[in-house]
């Protein structure tokens, strides 16, 4: 379980859990960082080594540590839903086949959540939400349309990034660390207005990927991105304890 931000830990094992906890949610430790030795965190906290060694246990329990034998405890990677995607990075996917990579920011707007959608109200938790909406190309080819909702309460800073520059994907990857994820991925027909901006005939087949990312207890973000299907799809090569995945 994430500990409660406002809750004051009533032990003294709950409060280095909470520290350590903390340091993960904000990204001040990163995925893969080594967390200090269990003697260390012993002499910094003045405690009993089971102490430390109780609060990492429930680090561990919760997905955010992993303790390797004889090497030391590492911030674990983000858990996914899902073994056949990870996050992709559109932009880098395309830079790296040696494609041009361009954006086409269309619309972004700070707004409330819509009535009757209670997903929207999660998302936005006691604030607004950013909605951005762009085109990403490829060699000037229109490469997927991107629909996302940002939640203002978690991310804030959203609201002055440069989404024209940065594609809002990339720019939260490298400003928000993000503790779980689930994809959902489904095949539809182009509407008029998809089928315009991608280039595609009315009702041509496209993939379609809604994903939505957490931090901690926290609703991050809230994206759909489509597609071309005849030009691209989704390919998975994994193993029963990880997984590597591309689009092409």
């Amino acid at each position: 379980m994430t500990a409660q931000p406002n809750a004051e830990p009533a032990t003294l094992h709950e409060r280095i859990r909470a520290d350590i906890e903390a340091k993960i949610l904000a990204g001040i430790w990163r995925p893969g960082h080594r967390i200090p030795f269990e003697h260390e965190l012993t002499a910094q906290f003045g405690c009993a080594r089971m102490t430390v060694s109780k609060a990492i246990a429930g680090l561990v329990d919760a997905g955010l540590i992993v303790r390797r034998r004889r090497v030391g405890s590492f911030v674990a990677q983000p858990r996914m839903q899902s073994v056949i995607l990870d996050i992709p990075d559109i932009q880098a996917d395309i830079l790296s086949r040696g494609e041009v990579y361009r954006l086409n920011l269309l619309s972004s707007q700070r707004r409330e959540p819509a009535r009757g959608q209670p997903d929207e109200q999660l998302l936005a938790g006691a604030g607004e939400l950013l909605a951005v909406r762009c085109l990403h190309l490829s060699d000037g080819r229109p490469f997927a349309l991107e629909d996302r909702l940002i939640g203002l309460s978690a991310v804030p800073e959203a609201e002055y990034a440069d989404f024209s520059a940065t594609p809002p994907g990339t720019w939260l990857l490298d400003h928000v660390p993000w503790t779980e994820a689930e994809h959902r991925i489904t095949a539809i027909n182009a509407d008029a207005a998809t089928a315009d901006l991608l280039a595609i005939e009315n009702s041509a087949a496209c993939l379609a990927l809604e994903r939505r990312t957490w931090r901690g207890k926290q609703h991050v973000t809230h994206v759909r991105q489509i597609f071309p299907g005849a030009a691209y799809d989704l390919v998975a090569r994994f193993t029963p304890r990880s997984s590597d995945a591309s689009m092409r």
